[in-house]
């Protein structure tokens, strides 16, 4: 008997074993309490996709049909796929009614169905059971079944190495969340003579989870099939992938952490952070999406001294993997983190009462449709705060352009910043140029990053400690010609 074939007997088996006679959701889910979970864990992780309402829906290991039903109530048409035939017949016996799903017995790993004929492709607990050469060749084949700008949803149980791993089970059996990341954006599909692949919307562990066991290991993505073209993100197959193997690498973050601070990653750490903050007159439980969060710095003392709840989201997995740890070291109850790019990710309209962003948003280039999001998101009165990297008005330096070029930086005057927000429909506007203010904090850091000169080499390197000390010296010479610049941007929803 081969490998494959063996495990899959294996996988029969043990279903066969574990599922009652009934075959309920309890023996589905190896949980006593999955009635309980299921009230809240459904709404969640259908709060995670794009809407299926009139959509064509592929749905993987569909097990008895726990999430069948509710795709089906507003989809166009739902696939149903499962290797277990009770599991497949319980499906059909609670969920035909519906008359637009096809249930179908296979496993998937050798099943066929029509190119480009799905908008959305939902597993649960699917990904777990492949060896990783069976990841790569479903993804592939996922997204030749996808229509150009369909969405794949994927939800596991990982390993996360610091976290917790249901009681019984072996976590050697479970990926490390950055290991679905790297087989997700490393599969390339040719159609028709363009290249696809899958770029990331969102990746986050499951709330209900995490508030109802303590687990962090229940984890989602949402991918979206896009165009692959040369030149794209640098060389690297996304542009998370970018970020993740250059500035955003974990060594570099650790190194920007030990200048601002435990748990910052953003000019001057607590010291700006406590100023733009207490300029937003947060209250007690308001709801705060922090765009381009780090690794939570802000986030947290948002939720310490004001008691807010805060959705912090970066695109970069190195950021939220530290996010996370750092989370656990201080006891944080109201963040939520979230691996997302925030043009694409999608929220309830007027969901936030602020969104506060620290020298992110200088990767994108459409400002304009990123702070028209910003304002649906808010309720009307929500307050909006930024600072971000900026350019001066005049001609830029050779050196200039090849930094920003070389960083992936898109960057405007503060006035033009300021204009973008009018247009997006904001009130109260405000622009202002802090250059003299950021170059009085990046001396006052130089002066205090030189004093750890020994410490920070026996942390790091002599390598790194010359990186930084050089970029320092570099930044205050770009902020000094007024080649870059640095802005405070507040504005409100009327």
């Amino acid at each position: 008997m081969s490998g494959k074939v063996a495990v899959r007997s294996a996988m029969t088996d043990f279903w066969q074993t574990h599922s009652d006679k009934d075959v309920t959701n309890k023996s589905m889910m190896l949980d006593s309490n999955a009635d309980e979970l299921t009230k809240t864990e459904v709404p969640e992780i259908m709060s995670y996709l794009p809407s299926v309402a009139g959509k064509d829906l592929i749905e993987l290991g569909a097990g008895i049909g726990r999430y069948t039903r509710v795709l089906a109530e507003s989809a166009k048409s739902v696939v149903s796929v499962d290797f277990m035939e009770k599991f497949v017949e319980k499906n059909r016996k609670d969920n035909s009614h519906f008359g637009n799903v096809e249930f179908i017995c296979a496993d998937v790993t050798k099943l066929k169905l029509p190119s480009n004929s799905a908008d959305i492709l939902f597993s649960n607990w699917l990904l777990m059971y492949l060896d990783d050469e069976e990841v790569r060749g479903l993804i592939g084949t996922c997204i030749g079944w996808l229509r150009e700008g369909g969405y794949m949803f994927c939800r596991e149980s990982c390993f996360r190495p610091s976290g917790n791993i249901p009681r019984g089970q072996n976590p050697t059996k479970y990926r490390d969340p950055a290991l679905y990341d790297a087989l997700f954006r490393s599969v390339v599909v040719q159609e028709a003579g363009r290249s696809y692949g899958l770029e990331l919307v969102l990746s986050k562990s499951v709330d209900t989870y995490i508030k109802k066991k303590n687990n962090n290991a229940q984890v989602v993505w949402l991918l979206q099939k896009v165009r692959r073209q040369e030149g794209d993100n640098k060389g690297f197959a996304t542009f998370q992938e970018f970020l993740d193997s250059q500035q955003y690498s974990r060594n570099s973050i650790l190194r920007y952490e030990k200048i601002f601070g435990r748990t910052f990653v953003s000019t001057g750490g607590l010291e700006t952070t406590e100023e733009f903050v207490d300029m937003l007159n947060l209250k007690e439980n308001e709801r705060v999406l922090d765009v381009g969060c780090g690794i939570g710095g802000s986030a947290f003392y948002m939720e310490k001294k004001f008691g807010c709840y805060v959705v912090a989201i970066d695109l970069s997995s190195n950021m939220i993997s530290l996010g996370l740890e750092r989370a656990r070291e201080v006891g944080s109850k109201k963040v939520q983190f979230e691996v997302a790019d925030a043009t694409k990710r999608d929220y309830a309209p007027e969901e936030f009462d602020v969104i506060y962003s620290r020298d992110t948003i200088l990767h994108i280039e459409d400002k304009l449709s990123l702070f028209k999001k910003f304002y649906s998101l808010l309720k009307p009165g929500g307050r909006l705060m930024i600072s971000d990297y900026c350019c001066g008005e005049k001609e830029h330096t050779a050196a200039f352009k090849e930094y920003v070029k070389q960083r992936g930086y898109f960057l405007i005057s503060p006035a033009q910043y300021g204009k973008e927000l009018e247009t997006a429909g904001f009130v109260n506007v405000r622009a202002e140029d802090r250059s003299e203010q950021f170059i009085d904090v990046l001396k006052r850091e130089l002066v205090k990053f030189e004093k750890m000169k020994d410490e920070f080499i026996s942390e790091f390197s002599v390598e790194d400690y010359n990186y930084i000390e050089n970029g320092w010296r570099e930044k205050i010479e770009r902020v000094t010609a007024q080649d870059q610049k640095w802005g405070l941007f507040y504005a409100e929803k009327p």
